[in-house]
C-alpha cells in the first residue's frame, strides 16, 4: 500500500481535483497554529463548527488565488494549479520556514505529476 499524500493515494488514478483537495487539507494541517488563533477571539460555537469554519477559510483563500490566475476552483486545469501553488507557497513563506514550505510543495507535487 502506498503512503497517501493528504488522503490522496499517489499510485491510484488522480484528478486535479484531487490535487486541488489535497493542497487545502496540506494548508489546514501547515497553517494549524496560526488557524488556532482564531479560536482564541470571541467566537463561542464548538469545537466541530470552528474546524469547519477554518477549513472554509483556507478553501476560499485557495478560492480566490484561483481567480487571481485566471482559473476555476471548481473546474481546474494543471496549468492554473501550478501557478496556485506558486501563489500559496510564497503567501506560506510569511508564516513558515521556507524549508517546511518546499517541503509541503513537493509533496503536493507528486500527485501533480500524476495527475490526469
Amino acid at each position: 500500500m502506498s503512503e497517501l499524500i493528504y488522503g490522496v493515494d499517489p499510485t491510484k488514478e488522480v484528478t486535479i481535483k484531487d490535487v486541488r483537495d489535497a493542497t487545502v487539507k496540506c494548508f489546514v494541517k501547515a497553517h494549524e497554529d496560526v488557524l488556532a488563533e482564531m479560536e482564541s477571539g470571541d467566537y463561542l460555537g464548538d469545537k466541530k463548527e470552528m474546524e469547519r469554519m477554518k477549513k472554509m477559510s483556507i478553501k476560499l483563500l485557495v478560492k480566490n488565488f484561483f481567480e487571481e490566475v485566471g482559473g476555476d476552483y471548481n473546474h481546474p486545469t494543471k496549468v492554473d494549479m501550478k501557478k496556485v501553488m506558486e501563489k500559496l507557497s510564497e503567501f506560506a513563506e510569511n508564516f513558515r520556514n521556507p524549508e517546511l514550505v518546499k517541503k509541503h510543495y513537493a509533496q503536493i507535487n507528486k500527485l501533480m505529476k500524476v495527475a490526469k
